[in-house]
This record gives structure tokens, C-alpha cells and sequence, in this order.
């Protein structure tokens, strides 16, 4: 007995020796843990519940095919069954938009419009065409159903029905042109002289006037001037239409190659411009139906339109300009009659957001709330691309919006009569996706109360008060309400379990506690054999004293190399210091893996990442590469002290907004970071686009400052350690023109501790597995070598 425990001991380390000989003691692989999805297991996502509240659909794909399946769960039966593509494509769309009565809905689904009988659920075709309808909305009290159709706008009547073009736009409306003093004096002297001229001008004007009384039957004629409308909409009443006009200057944009095509040619395809554009023109017009008039809504009574930015200060000889502040306008958002209207705006500076209530009978609008901010607007339900998360309070006298006025994203009410504001919810945390009940008697949101890194559901009463919190299970929560709120679907992870869907039902309506029950099981047989680690979420204090939330993953005592990997995520104003299933599952994954080998990893979340107020978010005005940077070198800093790690020993890697943190790590901050890969990364920030660039960094011709000391070209003399670059080579969003600048920066530099791997075919987001398992097995090689010194 005692000989064959000898044996087998000899036998494990003689194994262990082999793996560790070819730089992996791990059980995973990278080839296999960069599969993905196919891996790891295809998570349910986008679940939605039948209007009738009987049956709960979601997209999954359990059995890894082409792509997702539209799946079904019965309530009553609790069955679970697939839906085939025909059945699927006549069910009606997860997004529909109730009538005032909450009987019917409307909805767009394959460029068609649809009215749907909320209780049997069945749809009825209102549009069959090659052509596609969109944006359906009820107006006429409830009565038609309105939507766009080749840039104009039809109401659809429901009892007849009749169908009615709303609207007439032109680019130019056309008329006789107008005589110079001349031949105006020409014309009226041959009307006088000759009867038959006379004669025929008074029949051509009878007839014109015929044809007024007849055109007044027809939609009024809208000038454009060629700019194209967008936002195109009615009021529930029918009386009012508003759209806008866009006026988007030409810039001029980047040509990213692919040199790997089924032509065998090289082509082109253009791609966005830089940063530092003209900002586009938005008008916002109101068309009174009725009284066939056509008006601009009036802004120019916003506080604040004359401001000058802060930050000009540092320039004193340099003119500042920005006419018109004015940037994409959002909404209306109507009250129940269609009497009064809120307007969404935000600057083209991204330094103020209006909430304004619209009057639309004249077109002008009152300031509600200004919320203005030195760095940039944002943070949750406020609003970023498409406006922020606001609507009527039940007794039309108020209405409710997001606002970091106290640093942190909550629900606010405004009385539209007092112009007095009161916060409904307070506390350094944050609220998300909040709504109002069908009842309109309480709120449901979700929040980050209990941790910054823990998302449960929570209602409360409409008014504010005390909060239910409904969900338990500690990670994220993203619940989908029953149209009776009976039931909640839960799009729900942890650390270590990805994704899966529960039910549960509303502990509001059982009066008490409830249980979720999970109805998925997606995870592989592969992943399933590999005991996941839940990493610690841990604290330290950055050199200023700010606390850092980060993710730390220990390796055993008997594996510890004393080297340490610290990842930067992506994105920038992205969390992932958090308890649930990590977007970056490859790389948690990796992580796994490098663990199990020895290293200890941080996972840090920086200095511009979500989910802790708005002083962390603008944390990186003006200085991306500042305190996001520190904030990696403090945590290096921590490993060295507290957890046994060699400051010879430490790495970093991230992609795109972690690809650059990475390059700035090992251009500034050389004493801290041995060895980095940095991948598809912003190489100079004067080369990405303007809707993320412009609100940290202003622009380039306006903040040089900000950009020369935020863009990593500037300081590649600094490099000491090992640098690997990877990119994508028809990447279009951050270009690759980027790293092909810093490779030649690089040269010119005599750099030579820096190699570049590029992958012809991928993108920003790589989706070929053979690309993943090249890139991460370039890093694990990157970290082994320069860290450890094994080949």
C-alpha cells in the first residue's frame, strides 16, 4: 500500500513537471476557455411575457446551433419548449406600446405594424408592405394608430380602418419666381393692354383658388431645405406633430483596409471621423394640424446658453465659440392629453442637460430643471446617446427624472406649479431602469444599495418612502415584471455562475417571501468539470484617499510565484470590481487559469468606472492616463505590501480602454509594470471618435492640454519593460492606424523590448476563437518570460 501511494505521489509530481515544463500547471486550456460561448454554455438573455401574463418567452440556444431560439415557458404548465422560426416570427415583439386604456398595443416587427388584443394576445396586420413602417404610437385619444413610413408620417384609423398621411415634406416649396421691379411693371402693363390676358388670369386664378380649398385637404406642405427629419411624432390628441431637423456638417472620416477578402482584393470601407467635428445642428418644429400652421420650438431662453467652459481659463489668448449650445433634443414625452410636453436636451458640449415642459400650441418652451456638470453629463437613467429616464408623475401636476445633484444618479420629482424639486430617494449609491407601476401607486427599480457590487430590485411607494427589496440572491438581478406584476423573471448571475433565468413571484403580491426557481441550465459539461473561484472584493486606499473597489484572485501558497497580473477593463465608465457574471467571462476565465499557475491578479475598478457617483466618473476629466492610471499603480503598490508580491514581478493587460490604461502603464509608470500587453488600443485619443472623446477631453483645436497629456504616443520614450501590441486589423472603432503611429513612434525611438500581433480579419470585438487563443497565449507566453523568466 505504502508503495503505491509512493507511486502515484511520483507519478503527480512527474505530471505537474510536464505541465509546469510546458508553462501551464492548470487543469484549463487556453485554446479551450477562449471557445467562449461554446465553452462556457450560450446564457438565456432578452426575456418577455405575453400580455396575457400566461406565458414567458426568452432567447437561449442550450444546444449551441447557428444562433439563438426563441424559447417558451408556460406559467400554468411550467413547460419549456422551443419556438420553430415561422411560429416565432408571426409571435408579436418583445417592445409594444400600450393604448391609454391598457386593451391594446402596438408594435413594429419586420418593418410592419402591428395591433395587438392585450388579453387573447393575438396580433392583427395593420401594414404589409416591401416598404418599412416604424415608431407605431396611439394617438386620437387611443383611437389610431400612428407611425412613419418612408419619412412621413400615416395614422391608421382603427374602427374604419382608413388610412391618412399626416404630413408632406419638401425640400423646397415650389413657386412662380419672383419679378425685379422691371418686369413687374412689364407684367402689369400688358394686363392692361391686352383683355385676353386679363381674361385668362382671372380664370387661372379662380382656379387657383379651387385648388387651395382642395389642397387644404391635404397635409401642409414642410419646407426641409434638404435636411433630413428625425423624431418624428404625433400627440395623443392628434392635434400636434413635432419633428427635427438635422443638420450634420461633412466630416471627413478614416478608410480602414481589409486585406483578407473572398475578392483577393484589398478593400475599403469607410468609417467614422475623429474627434473634434462640427457639432450637428437640431431643430425642433411643431405642426399644428389643424390650423395648418408650422413653428419652431423656441430654446433660446435656456440657462446657461452663454457659457463658457471652465477649462478656456488655460488658454487666455485664445478665442472660445460655441453659438449655439444647443445638441440632439429628446422627446416630447407627452402628458395623457397631449396638452403639455416634456423636452429632454443636452448641449453639444455635453456640460448641461434641460429638462423643459413645451407648450405646444405656441412652440415655446419653460426650463424646468438645469443640470450642469464642469466635466460632462451622464450617469444612470440620465442619459448619454438616446436621452435620460424621466415621465409624468400619476396626478399630471409633476413630473420625474434622474439627477446626480447629489453625486450620485436618484428619482426626483418636479410640481410643474412650484418649480420645487424633492429628492425621492438619497444615499452614495445608485438607482437604475426605474418605473412606475401599472397602478402608478409605486416605483420598481434596481440598485446598487447593499454594495457597490451587488444589483437587487426593489419597489417603493409612489411618493417615496420605504423600499421593498423583492429579489435576494446576492450578484445581479435584472428583473423583468409580469404585465399583472404577479411575477418576476430574473436574468440573474453571481461571480462564478453565469447567467440564468428564474422565476419568481412578486413578494408584494404573496404578502411575504418567495423563492426563485431557475428554469435554465445552460452550462457546459466542460465548464461544469472546472471548480470556478469567487474572487474577493476588496478595498485599498489610492494615494489620494479615495477607496478602490477591485476584484483579487490568490493563488494557493503551494503554487505562488510572487507575481502578480493586474487587468484593466475596458470601456472606461464600465464596473466590473462587482459580484455577478463578468462581460469579461473569457477573461475571468484566464484568470482562472493564471491563478492556478501561481500569479496573483487584481481586477481594479479605476477611476472612471460606473456604479460609484459622479465623482468617480469624471475622476479622468481632462486627464485620461491621471488618476485611472494611479489607481493601478496603487494597487500594485498594495500588492507589494499586503500580499508578498516582488515589485519586479508585476504585469498589466486590458483591451481598448485597458489596452491604453496598459500603455500608459508602461510609458509613465516603467518602475511598477515589468511586462504589458495592450490590446486594441487607444494610441492617441486626437484619433478616436467625438461622441466619447469630446465629453472627457473637450476637443483636440479647443483643449490640446488634455490631449497630449492623456494620449499614450506622447510618452513612448518612457518604455523599460516588455510591451506586446495586438490589434485588429479592420478594427472600426478604435483604428489601427493607432498602433501603426506608435509602432513607428516605437522605431524612431530605438524601442526594442516590444513586439506587435495582428489579426487581419477581427475587429474591435474579436469573435474568432483561433484570434482569442493566439492573443491569450502571446500574453500567458508575455507574462512567463518577463515576469518569471521561463521560455
Amino acid at each position: 500500500m505504502q508503495r503505491f501511494f509512493t507511486l502515484t505521489l511520483i507519478l503527480l509530481l512527474t505530471f505537474n513537471l510536464l505541465q509546469a515544463q510546458k508553462g501551464n500547471i492548470s487543469s484549463l486550456k487556453i485554446k479551450d476557455i477562449m471557445q467562449g460561448d461554446n465553452f462556457v454554455g450560450n446564457r438565456p438573455s432578452n426575456a418577455y411575457w405575453s400580455t396575457n401574463n400566461e406565458t414567458l418567452y426568452f432567447d437561449w440556444n442550450p444546444n449551441n446551433a447557428m444562433s439563438d431560439s426563441l424559447y417558451a415557458y408556460s406559467i400554468e404548465s411550467k413547460d419549456l419548449t422551443k419556438i420553430d422560426f415561422l411560429n416565432a416570427n408571426s409571435l408579436p415583439s418583445s417592445r409594444i406600446t400600450y393604448n391609454p386604456s391598457k386593451n391594446q398595443a402596438t408594435y413594429s416587427k419586420n418593418g410592419d405594424i402591428f395591433l395587438l388584443n392585450i388579453d387573447s394576445y393575438q396580433p392583427k396586420t395593420i401594414t404589409k408592405t416591401q416598404e418599412r413602417e416604424s415608431n407605431p404610437h396611439f394617438t386620437d385619444s387611443g383611437k389610431s394608430v400612428a407611425f412613419v413610413k418612408g419619412g412621413e408620417l400615416y395614422t391608421w384609423y382603427i374602427g374604419s380602418g382608413v388610412l391618412e398621411q399626416k404630413t408632406n415634406f419638401v425640400k423646397s416649396k415650389k413657386g412662380e419666381p419672383k419679378r425685379d421691379s422691371k418686369d413687374e411693371w412689364l407684367y402689369q402693363d400688358q394686363l392692361e393692354i391686352f383683355d385676353v390676358l386679363q381674361e385668362r388670369k382671372e380664370k387661372k386664378d379662380a382656379g387657383e383658388k379651387i385648388s387651395e380649398q382642395l389642397q387644404k385637404l391635404q397635409p401642409l406642405e414642410i419646407e426641409t431645405k434638404g435636411k433630413p427629419v428625425i423624431n418624428l411624432q404625433i400627440d395623443p390628441s392628434g392635434n400636434y406633430i413635432t419633428y427635427v431637423l438635422m443638420d450634420r456638417p461633412n466630416s471627413k472620416g478614416t478608410i480602414v483596409p481589409h486585406f483578407v477578402t473572398e475578392s483577393g482584393y484589398t478593400e475599403d470601407q469607410n468609417t467614422r471621423s475623429k474627434v473634434g467635428d462640427e457639432p450637428t445642428q437640431y431643430e425642433m418644429f411643431v405642426y399644428d394640424i389643424k390650423n395648418r400652421k408650422n413653428y419652431p420650438v423656441v430654446l433660446d431662453n435656456l440657462e446657461g446658453l452663454d457659457y463658457v467652459p471652465e477649462y478656456t481659463k488655460d488658454y487666455p489668448d485664445k478665442p472660445y465659440e460655441n453659438k449655439d449650445r444647443i445638441g440632439f433634443v429628446n422627446g416630447p414625452t407627452w402628458n395623457s392629453d397631449g396638452s403639455k410636453a416634456i423636452l429632454d436636451i443636452q448641449a453639444n458640449d455635453y456640460k448641461d442637460r434641460w429638462i423643459v415642459l413645451l407648450d405646444p400650441s405656441t412652440g415655446k418652451v419653460e426650463q424646468l430643471d438645469r443640470q450642469h456638470d464642469e466635466a460632462w453629463i451622464a450617469g444612470p437613467g440620465i442619459g448619454r446617446w438616446g436621452g435620460g429616464s424621466l415621465g409624468w408623475m400619476p396626478n399630471g401636476k409633476s413630473i420625474w427624472f434622474m439627477s446626480e445633484k447629489t453625486g450620485y444618479s436618484h428619482i426626483y420629482t418636479l410640481n410643474l406649479n412650484t418649480k420645487k424639486s424633492k429628492a425621492l430617494t438619497s444615499g452614495d449609491f445608485e438607482i437604475y431602469d426605474a418605473s412606475l407601476s401599472q397602478d402608478k401607486s409605486r416605483w420598481y427599480f434596481t440598485s446598487n444599495k447593499t454594495h457597490p457590487g451587488d444589483r437587487q430590485f426593489y419597489s417603493m411607494p409612489v411618493n417615496g418612502g420605504k423600499w421593498n427589496q423583492l429579489t435576494q440572491m446576492v450578484g445581479r438581478n435584472d428583473v423583468v415584471l409580469s404585465p399583472d406584476e404577479k411575477k418576476m423573471a430574473i436574468l440573474y448571475s453571481y461571480s462564478n455562475r453565469p447567467t440564468e433565468l428564474f422565476i419568481q413571484d412578486n413578494p408584494l403580491e404573496t404578502k411575504g417571501t418567495s423563492t426563485a426557481e431557475k428554469i435554465t441550465d445552460s452550462n457546459t459539461e466542460k465548464f461544469e468539470a472546472y471548480d470556478w473561484k469567487d474572487p474577493q472584493i476588496i478595498t485599498f486606499d489610492a494615494s489620494d484617499g479615495a477607496e478602490v473597489y477591485a476584484r483579487l484572485y490568490e493563488p494557493e501558497n503551494n503554487v505562488k510565484n510572487n507575481a502578480a497580473v493586474i487587468f484593466v477593463h475596458g470601456a472606461g465608465y464600465l464596473q466590473n470590481a462587482h459580484k455577478w457574471w463578468s462581460s469579461y467571462f473569457r477573461e475571468y476565465m484566464f484568470h482562472n487559469l493564471l491563478v492556478d499557475n501561481g500569479y496573483t491578479v487584481l481586477d481594479i475598478d479605476y477611476r472612471g468606472s460606473a456604479g460609484y457617483g459622479r465623482d468617480w466618473r469624471t475622476g479622468i476629466y481632462r486627464h485620461m492616463g491621471g488618476k485611472d492610471l494611479s489607481d493601478q499603480v496603487d494597487g500594485a503598490k498594495m500588492l507589494v505590501e499586503k500580499y508578498g508580491i516582488d515589485t519586479d514581478k508585476v504585469g498589466i493587460y486590458g483591451g481598448s480602454y485597458g489596452g491604453f490604461i496598459t500603455l500608459m502603464g508602461m510609458f509613465n509608470a516603467p518602475e511598477t509594470f515589468s511586462a504589458g500587453g495592450a490590446i486594441r488600443s487607444v494610441g492617441d485619443w486626437a484619433a478616436y471618435n467625438h461622441g466619447y472623446t469630446a465629453r472627457i477631453l473637450n476637443t483636440p483645436a479647443t483643449d490640446s492640454l488634455a490631449y497630449k497629456r492623456s494620449s499614450p504616443i506622447y510618452f513612448a520614450d518612457g518604455l523599460k519593460g516588455d510591451l506586446l501590441i495586438l490589434h485588429g486589423m479592420v478594427d472600426d472603432n478604435v483604428h489601427f492606424q493607432d498602433m501603426v503611429r506608435l509602432s513607428q513612434r516605437l522605431i524612431e525611438l530605438g524601442k526594442e523590448n516590444w513586439e506587435m500581433a495582428v489579426y487581419p480579419v477581427e475587429r474591435h470585438g474579436f469573435v474568432e476563437p483561433s484570434s482569442w487563443t493566439d492573443e491569450y497565449t502571446r500574453i500567458y507566453k508575455l507574462f512567463q518570460k518577463s515576469l518569471l523568466g521561463k521560455e
